[in-house]
Order: C-alpha cells, then structure tokens, then sequence
C-alpha cells in the first residue's frame, strides 16, 4: 500500500504540471484536438520527475528532475508532435539569440518546407515561455505570428518576442507551425493531424 500511496501522490503531482504546461501551449494549437497529447505528455513528466535525486520515492518532483541537464534535455528533445514533427517540416538550423530571444532562421527555402496536403500558406508562431514547475506560475512571451504563402521568397526568417521572460523558473523557446488552406480569398486552418505542430527548440 506505501507504493501505491507513493505512486498515487507522483502521479497527481506530474498531472498538475501536465495540466498547466497544455494550458499555457495552447496558442500554438487552439482550436486543434490532439489525441493522446495528455498521456504523452504524462510519459515525458514522468521521466522527468524520476530524475530526481532529492526526494524520495512518492516526493519526488518535476521541478527537481528540470534542475538535472538530463531534464532540460528531455524537455527540448521530446516529440511533442510527431504526426508534424517541426525540425522535420523546417528543415532548417534555428537561432536563438541570449539577449533578446530572437529566432532567426537564416537558410530558409520555402520549396524545402514539408507543407502538409492541400495547404497553401504556413503561419510560424514563437514564443518564449518562462515556466515555474515548482509553483505552476507561467508567462508566455509571443512574437508577432508570420504567414507565409509557397511563394515566399526571402532566405531569412527572424522573429522576436514582444516582452522578455522575468525569471519566474525555466525559459523555454517554443516553435508552433499552422498550416492553412487559401479558399476565394480567405484563409481556412486545417485540421489533419500533420498541420499543426510544437517544438521546444531551446531550454534554459
């Protein structure tokens, strides 16, 4: 019955930080269902809270296993999305400055970019997230979203949050991608299960 007990208190707590991490990522696919994403996500906090080495079994914390570099590290390299996985969509080197957040992408090719079928334009949004795991405090920082047709032309791409992070815990640079389907003049999102997108791309 103690690990049961042990267990049951670790697994309420990794649901809390689930609930909060989904709640403050929902600009990057609102209006969008995704299946099993709350399981998922369940897997990588578990993983992450079974770094750490502070507490004891039934203690253990989410925020104590970020501190490890192993954690930050499952956070960043998590498949958030694997039916539009976005490093596979952009295939492209992504740059984020240390002073202002800035995501530059300088060697982008629209012809490269996998568009999902059907789709006519892609909209980039990018956003610093400044996450506290241990008190489930949050601010997202977002940069103006950028809409793109298959006829864009420029070979750099560069996106800048409008407000820094303060230092309420971890800052995680976060990169969602849209795909949207033009019809007599409008834009319609598409909501296949490869046309939306996440990526952490950077933890600090």
């Amino acid at each position: 019955m103690k690990r049961v007990r042990e267990n049951a208190s670790e697994f309420g707590h990794c649901s809390a930080v689930n609930k909060a991490f989904r709640s403050v990522l929902a600009p990057f696919y609102k209006g969008y269902r995704f299946t099993h994403f709350h399981s998922r996500l369940m897997s990588l906090f578990t993983r992450i809270k079974a770094l750490d080495t502070t507490h004891k079994r039934g203690e253990r914390t989410v925020a104590d296993g970020i501190g490890q570099a192993e954690g930050l590290q499952l956070l960043e390299q998590f498949s958030y999305t694997p039916a539009c996985a976005v490093r596979q969509v952009l295939p492209f080197e992504f740059g984020v400055s240390d002073i202002d957040f800035t995501l530059t992408i300088s060697d982008f090719n629209i012809e490269q970019v996998g568009f999902a079928e059907g789709a006519t334009h892609m909209a980039l949004t990018y956003g610093v997230l400044d996450f506290d795991f241990e008190h489930l405090d949050y601010a997202l920082h977002l940069a103006p979203s950028m809409v793109l047709d298959r006829a864009y032309a420029s070979s750099t791409l560069a996106l800048t949050p409008d407000t820094l992070p303060g230092g309420l815990g971890t800052t995680i640079c976060v990169l969602g991608v849209r795909f949207y389907q033009a019809v007599d003049g409008a834009l319609y999102v598409l909501n296949a299960k490869d046309s939306v997108g996440i990526a952490v791309l950077k933890c600090l």
